[in-house]
């Protein structure tokens, strides 16, 4: 039972189901704790939604690359990681479904949110770029992979100095909501809060190792291609706290927090492909991703910057009271996945 070497699609299927959940309910919970921290530590929602909840609600996805890469499942660590950003764009859309009562990237205008999109963009354009770079390794890595870290990292301060300096912004009217703190007299203990926080990620980490040996069962078992369950199974249960965190954030005010959250997400995403080629043993995990894999790579960019053209545009109201952005990031999202399925 152990042993998934030995599992049955049944037994797949249900530590599947068991995980995704158990995601669900860990990234639902982390995501007040992150609200709470931005306050206390005065980072602000965006920032905090970029790091600490962008980090924390992809972990599982994380893991599952990274295991499935060590394993040699290249097909799965990248369609995971790819297909991820992809469905976490697509839940903003449907934030802002949620959100009727203005155009969410209009309500949730935030500089910092913009040069976090602006990341996300460089860093998959280096993905997408790496495939047609030559196939040489240094010490086992791509010499994309440090670039991937450091731009990373560099973009996290610009975010941050964003936040802290910005040099303009956005204009306010009635519909903006700023990112005011709550009581911090209210919260929880600081010890507590970073206590649960903790837990919570060791939690959504080991479900994430726990899903990679599942999906790669029900691959086997059913037929289907390890792109197709890294897209369409894999990605979507890792990313059920984006979406339910930014569905609750939205209802709580915490607008900020809720876009921040998953173009944080996405930037922070990017790097399970890094992370995947140093556990991959078999040279430039790059090199190995297929036409449906690169094809989500460049989706996922379109999508991106059709977003950032909608968080500076700002229209107060689009077609169904939404923005025109999330209508198209909706249409190319399921697009995809038909032409995936197809």
């Amino acid at each position: 039972m152990l042993n998934p070497d030995n599992w049955t699609l049944f037994q797949g299927l249900a530590v599947f189901g068991v995980c995704a959940l158990i995601i669900a309910i860990a990234g639902t919970r982390i995501t007040r704790i992150v609200d709470q921290l931005a306050d206390r530590t005065g980072i602000g929602e965006a920032a905090a939604g970029a790091v600490l909840l962008g980090g924390t609600t992809s972990i599982g996805g994380s893991v599952l690359s990274v295991t499935a890469a060590w394993n040699g499942n290249a097909e799965l660590a990248m369609s995971n990681a790819l297909g991820g950003i992809a469905v976490q764009t697509f839940f903003l859309a449907v934030a802002d479904m949620v959100y009727r009562r203005a155009n969410l990237e209009h309500a949730a205008a935030s500089v910092p949110n913009m040069m976090q999109n602006a990341l996300l963009i460089v860093l998959l354009s280096l993905i997408l770029m790496t495939p047609l770079l030559p196939n040489v390794t240094v010490w086992g890595l791509h010499p994309v992979t440090p670039i991937l870290f450091l731009v990373y990292i560099y973009g996290i301060h610009l975010v941050h100095r964003a936040h802290d300096a910005p040099m303009w912004a956005p204009t306010k009217t009635r519909e903006t909501r700023e990112d005011k703190p709550d009581d911090i007299k209210l919260m929880p203990s600081m010890v507590r809060l970073t206590s649960e926080f903790f837990v919570l990620f060791v939690v959504l980490g080991f479900a994430g190792y726990m899903l990679e040996p599942s999906a790669t069962v029900i691959a086997a078992e059913t037929g289907l291609t390890q792109t197709i369950v890294g897209v369409m199974l894999t990605a979507i249960s890792t990313s059920i706290p984006e979406l339910v965190t930014s569905v609750a954030a939205v209802r709580r005010g915490a607008l900020t927090l809720a876009v921040g959250g998953i173009i944080g997400g996405n930037a922070f995403d990017t790097l399970f492909t890094a992370a995947s080629d140093i556990a991959y043993r078999d040279g430039s995990i790059y090199h190995t991703m297929t036409d449906g894999t690169l094809f989500w790579v460049c989706l996922t960019l379109l999508m991106s910057a059709i977003l950032i053209m909608g968080l500076i545009r700002r229209e107060r109201e689009g077609p169904g009271r939404i923005g025109l952005e999330s209508v198209l990031i909706t249409v190319l999202y399921l697009g995809g996945v038909w032409l995936l399925l197809s």
